[in-house]
């Protein structure tokens, strides 16, 4: 973005997965940073971390950190965002949350660039809640069909990386592989960071068991694609399975819509669409992998197709990087379009 003014911004969880991926997505967009304060965990406090404009040293998170600070993202977990964005809003920062803790405040608008830039204009608390890395892409697949021929009922099974369980989850996967391809035990089965061996494995499980017998996760999604699309009741059925791959998560939607709408139409609209790479189902290559699209900002969608079972039912194979534009990159862009405001 090209603006005359420059921000004093700050960084909650800067070392980080998402917090690292932020740093270097302000980097390569110009965002006009005048002043950077990164905090973290007293266990990163007084790292240095290099950048193009120089080395910034890590600071242990303190209240009196925020003073002065346009735009406060936070990237550190829900207890951290709900004792600390409050303080930073007092002191003055526009807060952009990646945690889950303000998503469903009714006060709180839950953005998309793509989707619904303009509920930013609903800020009273100070706070912007940024989505779950799942649901990002999900509802950017979905805004152009909605749009068209309305929305009836989402079912979706996502296969998500085990980067959506921070810099833990990366080193837990890379840890087993190497010890089972080394024929060692591969160690840190029913761990703190997933519940099962994660290495040539898939887990149908992301986050914990509720008493209906969805978990968080899938709860979370369904909630947080009500909210971005403004559909309160809509339908929405959700699994979400944890996947041996390190970036990238991947969902198989099936959409009813309430008019009929075909692939070729439905393609059409996609390929239209903001944000969107769309894979032609008549080409050589119809579908993206998770492979394909990290460190990509667009949602890549392809395996557009009528769903035989219902009259106005799709089907879609949607892709997206989750650290970057599940996370980092859809943080960012809210604050370019905050940034103008100002």
């Amino acid at each position: 973005m090209t603006s005359t003014r420059e921000y004093s911004v700050a960084i909650v969880g800067a070392t980080g997965a998402v917090g690292s991926e932020l740093l270097k997505i302000l980097e390569e967009r110009r965002f006009p940073i005048g002043e950077l304060r990164l905090f973290a965990s007293e266990r990163s406090a007084g790292e240095l971390i290099e950048l193009a404009r120089g080395e910034v040293r890590v600071d242990r998170l303190d209240p009196e950190g925020f003073r002065g600070v346009d735009f406060a993202f936070f990237c550190a977990g829900g207890a951290i965002s709900a004792e600390y964005a409050p303080i930073a809003v007092e002191a003055g920062a526009v807060v952009i949350d990646k945690s889950s803790h303000f998503r469903q405040d009714p006060d709180v608008p839950l953005v998309v660039p793509e989707v619904n830039a303009a509920d930013l204009e609903a800020r009273e608390r100070g706070i912007i809640a940024s989505p779950n890395c799942t649901t990002i892409p999900i509802v950017v697949a979905l805004k152009p069909i909605a749009d068209a021929v309305g929305l009836a009922r989402i079912v979706a099974a996502s296969y998500q990386a085990v980067s959506g369980g921070g810099k833990r989850g990366i080193e837990t996967l890379s840890r087993e592989t190497t010890n089972l391809l080394n024929l060692r035990d591969a160690g840190d089965g029913g761990s703190s960071v997933f519940p099962h061996r994660i290495a040539f494995n898939c887990i149908p499980q992301v986050d914990a068991f509720m008493a209906d017998g969805a978990t968080k996760e899938e709860a979370k999604v369904v909630a947080e694609t009500r909210k971005v699309l403004h559909l309160d009741e809509l339908p929405v059925a959700v699994t979400c399975v944890r996947v041996p791959t390190f970036f990238g998560h991947a969902v198989a939607l099936t959409v009813e819509t309430e008019r009929k709408l075909g692939a070729r139409d439905a393609e059409r609209l996609l390929r239209e669409s903001p944000g969107i790479v769309l894979y032609d189902t008549s080409s050589e290559r119809p579908y993206p992998t998770p492979a394909d699209v990290g460190d990509t900002d667009a949602v890549h969608v392809g395996r557009v197709r009528d769903d035989p079972s219902h009259p106005t039912g799709l089907q879609l194979w949607v892709a997206a990087d989750n650290v970057r534009k599940g996370a980092a990159l859809n943080a960012v862009q809210i604050a370019e379009i905050v940034a103008r405001e100002l």
